[in-house]
């Protein structure tokens, strides 16, 4: 007999003391048992091919590429029909697809186009490859190093602050109107979003991989290279496709103010001039120019994710 106040252990009995019988629900045959197993497998089974044939059919390279452009392509046709169809827009507001086609090969037969568009390729390579690796230098010190992060954290963060504008003139009084003061700014607004990232993620990598890369000797340069880094890097890759971005952005503010070549002053000559086909050719090859080294860093994250 259990004591008041505690939980009995022993066998369930009734009012007078007996036991009473345990309620048993009666076993399915093994015929049935195992039709209702087949029948669960089945329903899995179906399940697993629905999913896995959706999962292989998005994977498969040439529905991906089909997805991929039906937007654009539906884009460019409702600009034709806005445009040259319809007539919605004036020719001045929003010139059609056609006639930024033939402002494109009026300029490739004047050998402008290509020029254009090399010269801002240039200086968005050049200054998005010193902005990064500054970034990712500072990041390190801030990330890894308390001192670094005392130090230097604020005051980035304040200059972060500041718009791209805000740099032109006094780069242009500096460096004067060279591709010096265009490479810089540039390298300026490519230089935050990896700093940022590479800072942050240094900050929060697995404690157990750093002691284990110290256990094998690892210190200093060896450490973030090998162990930190590699840990690190779905940020840091994430840090400089925003850092392409931003280079892209601050060309062209660079060279709507202080350029005679390049797409930024293709959009500010094009202003003057009335050309808004010319305009939207300029806008068109930024996005497609943007994609495309967006692409590519998407090819190298590719490659150092299947690597470390």
């Amino acid at each position: 007999m259990s004591t008041p106040g505690t939980l009995g252990t022993g066998p369930v009995t009734d009012v007078g003391g007996g036991p009473v019988p345990a309620l048993t629900l009666p076993r399915p045959s093994g015929a049935a048992e195992r039709a209702h197993d087949a029948e669960d497998d089945t329903r899995d089974a179906g399940t697993a091919r629905r999913a896995g044939g959706r999962a292989s059919l998005l994977d498969r390279r040439g529905p991906r590429t089909a997805l991929a452009v039906v937007v654009p392509l539906g884009l460019l046709g409702l600009w034709h029909l806005l445009t040259a169809v319809t007539g919605t827009f004036a020719p001045y507001e929003l010139p059609s697809p056609g006639a930024v086609w033939r402002a494109a090969v009026e300029l490739t037969e004047r050998g402008e186009l290509g020029t254009h568009v090399a010269i801002s390729t240039q200086r968005v390579l050049l200054g998005f490859a010193i902005g990064s690796a500054i970034g990712l230098l500072l990041g390190a010190v801030v990330g890894l190093s308390r001192l670094g992060d005392l130090l230097l954290s604020g005051t980035l963060g304040a200059v972060r602050a500041v718009p791209s504008l805000a740099w032109v003139p006094l780069l242009l009084v500096w460096l004067k109107m060279g591709e010096t003061s265009k490479v810089t700014l540039i390298a300026i607004g490519a230089f935050f979003p990896v700093y940022t990232t590479v800072a942050s993620a240094l900050r929060h990598v697995d404690r157990h991989l750093v002691e284990a890369g110290r256990a094998y000797g690892l210190r200093g340069p060896a450490l973030l290279a090998r162990v930190q880094l590699p840990a690190a890097t779905p940020a840091v890759v994430s840090g400089l496709r925003l850092a392409l971005a931003q280079s892209w952005l601050f060309l062209v503010a660079a060279e709507l103010i202080a350029s005679a070549m390049g797409l930024g002053f293709l959009l500010n000559d094009s202003q003057y001039n009335g050309r808004t086909d010319r305009i939207l050719l300029a806008i068109v090859l930024l996005a497609v120019l943007g994609k495309t080294t967006d692409a590519l860093i998407g090819v190298v994250e590719r490659r150092l994710l299947r690597r470390f």
